[in-house]
């Protein structure tokens, strides 16, 4: 078994001195490096860069420079993918996004842990968790995620969360660690004024 077959499967790997592994993340900083240089007006090369980049894109997506991953081939987003400057997405294990995924500023996405013994922390031991988001979630500021989180459907997480567990669908969740505030309900909808489309 390779030391990346090892990742997928959970089990500690050699993340630091593997050779495949350490060329995997050489190409792709290249490629993120490239991306985060090209001109804000130049959307055309950024989405090519995105589709060498990402391993599975479904749709229209938006990723504000800088971004940065390791892999990256072991991302995939949904339709409708934003993502605001500073994005860090450590895809040691698979990261999947559903649709209609808004991330703001400063976002760590993290699959990646080292080992908890120090000698074998030393030999550059590590281990990966899949993460999963899924359909219409924003994820607020400074908003960390670690390895093995699963967030569900139409839920928000709020600005500054450590998010160290499962989060279900339809919920605000906010704190360090980061726990379910309350359920999204219909009178959310009122939450902010509504120009209206006719003027009286």
């Amino acid at each position: 078994m390779t030391e990346w077959e090892k990742a997928q499967a959970g089990y500690l790997y050699d993340a630091n001195y593997d050779q495949e592994i350490v060329e995997s993340r050489i190409r792709c900083a290249d490629l993120c490096y490239e991306f985060n240089n090209c001109k804000p007006s130049d959307t055309q090369k950024q989405t090519e860069l995105l589709h060498h980049i990402l391993g599975r894109i479904r749709g229209d997506l938006v990723v504000t420079a800088p971004f940065y991953c390791d892999y990256g081939f072991n991302i995939s987003v949904g339709k409708n993918f934003y993502t605001n400057h500073n994005c860090t997405i450590l895809d040691g294990a698979p990261v999947t996004f559903g649709d209609n995924v808004f991330i703001a500023p400063n976002c760590v996405i993290s699959t990646a842990g080292h080992a908890i013994d120090s000698q074998q922390r030393g030999q550059g031991l590590e281990i990966a968790r899949p993460i999963r988001v899924g359909n219409n979630v924003w994820i607020g500021a400074n908003v960390s995620i670690l390895p093995g989180v699963t967030i569900g459907d139409n839920t928000i997480i709020g600005a500054g969360s450590v998010v160290n567990k499962d989060i279900p669908s339809n919920v605000i969740a906010v704190g360090n660690p980061c726990r379910v505030m309350r359920s999204i309900t219909e009178a959310d909808k009122q939450k902010y004024p509504a120009f209206p489309e006719e003027m009286q």
